[in-house]
């Protein structure tokens, strides 16, 4: 287990990564998880769902998207409300690129551990949307997992009506819930989304996926419905969609977890998800 690790770039802010693999003679597949919005790598339960698949011989990677809030020095919750408001899709789309060519590389320390012929993303909710968009678009990725993804960016991105104060004020705020913090958005979010409209189109990067393709979601999501789940498996008839019965939108879990497992919803993700990988 190695925690913390930094991807330092050149004018971008870096990348705090975690990895998680067994030292053996052995190359493993390469899991790359994406967390969501208002999320990081060390939230609740993903600590045990990373010692989890290690302990399946795979080589799994947690980071913090840049402008998610954290920081070098505190990477959990969000002491950077200014980088937060700057972040974006295409950004976390460029993060997840730069992750995935560092650990490709020769200056990842680890690469002899990584078999690059299998490489699998992970996202759940938000970061659902940026995988599903990262693999349709990059042939180094083999399979493709959603846990209660999003499907559509364009519903999430602005509420009608309240565009013109957005544009003028600059910027508009997220209470989150659990910190209390009003969570800012700078009005670039959606210019680049405006910009970018068809490159994040869940739906268009949904149908041209060609690699095998897994979505779960629970079926009392409040926060994500479980329709959204059905679309994508609708736009990509070959995908495979399991349904997680009486759960939410994290599967039980919550943020701190002090139990040293998983909650038994979390826990039915991840095996479903280890054996669709094996």
């Amino acid at each position: 287990m190695e925690k913390n690790l930094v991807l330092y770039r050149e004018n971008q802010k870096p990348i705090v990564w975690d990895a998680y693999f067994k030292k053996t003679k052995k190359q493993k597949p390469l899991v790359i998880f994406c967390h969501g919005y208002k999320g990081f790598k060390d939230w609740g339960s993903w600590d045990l769902v990373a010692e989890a698949f290690k302990n399946e011989d795979l080589f799994f990677v947690k980071f913090n998207f840049s402008h998610n809030g954290g920081t070098v020095e505190n990477p959990i919750d969000f002491p950077d409300l200014e980088a937060f408001a700057e972040n974006n899709y295409t950004k976390e789309l460029n993060d997840l690129n730069d992750m995935l060519n560092h650990l490709l590389s020769k200056d990842n320390p680890f690469i002899n551990d990584i078999n690059q012929e299998k490489i699998i993303l992970i996202g759940h909710s938000r970061g659902g949307g940026i995988a599903t968009i990262f693999a349709s678009e990059d042939t180094r990725i083999t399979s493709l997992i959603t846990w209660a993804s999003v499907c559509d960016f364009a519903k999430r991105t602005a509420t009608i009506g309240d565009l013109d104060l957005w544009e003028e004020n600059g910027v508009k705020y997220v209470l989150n819930g659990r910190t209390k913090q009003q969570m800012p958005h700078n009005y670039q979010f959606y210019e680049d989304f405006k910009a970018n409209n068809s490159r994040l189109n869940i739906e268009l990067a949904t149908k041209k996926l060609k690699i095998p393709h897994l979505i779960i979601h629970g079926d009392m999501d409040p926060s994500v419905s479980f329709d959204e789940a059905k679309a994508l498996h609708t736009w990509n008839p070959n995908s495979v969609l399991i349904s997680i019965d009486n759960t939410n939108h994290v599967f039980d879990s919550k943020h701190p977890w002090d139990d040293k497992n998983m909650p038994d919803k979390l826990k039915q993700v991840v095996e479903k998800s280890i054996d669709f990988i094996k």
